[in-house]
């Protein structure tokens, strides 16, 4: 008699290890190589739709932020006006 005393069972056990071995492998490659997440719909821009600022504009609101220094305000204005 072949099959070792397992009978019927063997073929259970094979059935429930190659799952096993399958769901494993599916497992560690969804964990090495992620899926790149849904691409969310465009959204409206944050800026606003009317004209860009000029530089002067920006130099403005940085040196009210403290961004900037009065010392590197004035350089930069002086660089951006001539």
């Amino acid at each position: 008699m072949m099959g070792f005393g397992f009978g019927g069972l063997g073929l259970i056990f094979m059935l429930i290890f190659w799952v096993v071995i399958i769901g494993l492998a599916v497992w560690v490659l969804g964990t090495l190589f992620p899926r790149a997440p849904q691409s969310a719909p465009p959204q409206a821009s944050t800026r606003p739709s009317g004209p860009a600022e000029s530089a002067v504009e920006i130099l403005k609101q940085r040196y009210a932020r403290g961004e900037i220094s009065k010392a590197e305000y004035e350089q930069m204005l002086q660089d951006l006006t001539g």
